[in-house]
C-alpha cells in the first residue's frame, strides 16, 4: 500500500460545509450565469478565441490538461449545443482521445489574448471522422484526419481575476524563465541516451514538428 502523500498536513478539508464555513455561499448572478448552450456572446468569445486548454478524464481516474491552438475561431460552433474542434497534428501520444474513449466527459477553457475573463464548457465529447465537418477546418490547405465534437452541458464566463493577478497578458511583468527548451527537457527527463540535437533530427524526420 502506498504512503499517504497527505499524511504530514494537518486539517484536512473532508465536507464542503467546512469550506462554506469559511467561504460564504455564492450570490445569485454567479449561479445564474451557467447556460446549458451557446449563446450569441459564447459564440462571439469562441469565434474570436485562438487558444483553448481541453480537460479530460481516463477510466483510471487520470486527468488530463492539453493545451490547443490556432488561429483565432478554430473552434467551430456548430449549433447552440455543439462545438467543434480540429485535431491537428501532434506528438502522437493521444492522451486526450484515449481518455474520451473511456470517459467522454471534458472541461474546455477558451482564452482571448488580451482579455482578462475566460469562457469554461463542460460537457460531452466524441472522436469523429465526417469528412464535410473535417474539410470546413482545413487550415493552409491541410485537412485535419480526426474532430473532437463536444455537446455543450455547462457554459459560463468566468471572472478576471486569475487573469489580472497573474499579469498573464501584461509585458512588463513577464521575465526571463531561464528554463531549458523542450528538446533538453525531454532528454533529461526521460534519461534519453541522445542529444537534444538528435532528438530534434528524429522529430523533424517522422513529421512531428510541422504544424499543419
Amino acid at each position: 500500500m502506498l504512503n499517504d502523500p497527505f499524511s504530514d498536513l494537518r486539517d484536512i478539508v473532508t465536507d464542503l460545509d467546512t469550506v462554506r464555513a469559511v467561504v460564504g455561499d455564492p450570490i445569485g448572478p454567479v449561479l445564474a450565469k451557467v447556460l446549458d448552450h451557446l449563446d450569441d456572446l459564447c459564440r462571439d468569445f469562441i469565434a474570436q478565441s485562438p487558444f483553448i486548454v481541453l480537460g479530460t478524464v481516463g477510466g483510471d481516474g487520470h486527468v488530463d490538461m492539453s493545451p490547443k491552438g490556432d488561429p483565432p475561431g478554430f473552434v467551430r460552433v456548430l449549433d447552440d449545443h455543439r462545438l467543434a474542434i480540429p485535431d491537428r497534428p501532434g506528438n502522437r501520444r493521444l492522451d486526450s482521445f484515449q481518455n474520451i474513449l473511456s470517459d467522454p466527459s471534458v472541461g474546455i477553457i477558451f482564452m482571448i489574448p488580451g482579455k482578462p475573463e475566460t469562457l469554461r464548457v463542460g460537457g460531452k465529447a466524441r472522436i469523429v471522422r465526417d469528412q464535410a465537418l473535417r474539410e470546413s477546418m482545413a487550415v493552409k490547405g491541410k485537412v485535419p484526419e480526426f474532430a473532437l465534437v463536444v455537446a455543450v452541458e455547462r457554459v459560463f464566463i468566468h471572472c478576471p481575476k486569475c487573469i489580472l493577478r497573474s499579469g498573464l497578458w501584461e509585458p512588463e511583468r513577464w521575465t526571463e524563465d531561464h528554463l531549458p527548451d523542450v528538446g533538453e527537457t525531454m532528454v533529461k527527463h526521460g534519461k534519453l541516451d541522445v542529444t537534444p540535437e538528435q532528438l530534434l533530427d528524429m522529430a523533424v524526420k517522422q513529421g512531428l514538428l510541422e504544424l499543419y
